[in-house]
């Protein structure tokens, strides 16, 4: 279920670190380690952002013995581009 709003979830891609680390998950699954790694950032800077793309509901975390990974949450971007294919863009429409 999503928590957040059409409207938070633009603030939420609005930063560039955030969208990178969605376009990292889009391969695969990765540890939090991982990723913090490839995006030269602390812990805690890595923390706050899973936080926010968990709450708008872009990414699930699994935990597998003492790691926890991520992955993106495809249904959450399918339901974005259907709102965005309310605006048009069809090959029948003038």
């Amino acid at each position: 279920m999503r928590k957040t709003s059409i409207s938070d979830t633009f603030k939420i891609l609005s930063d560039p670190q955030r969208r990178e680390i969605l376009v990292m998950l889009r391969v695969g699954r990765m540890s939090a380690g991982d990723i913090a790694e490839k995006l030269n950032i602390t812990p805690a800077a890595l923390s706050y952002h899973l936080k926010l793309l968990k709450k708008a509901d872009m990414v699930r975390e699994y935990k597998e013995k003492n790691f926890i990974f991520y992955e993106l949450n495809t249904s959450i971007f399918d339901e974005m581009m259907m709102w965005f294919g309310q605006f048009g863009g069809g090959k029948n429409e003038k």
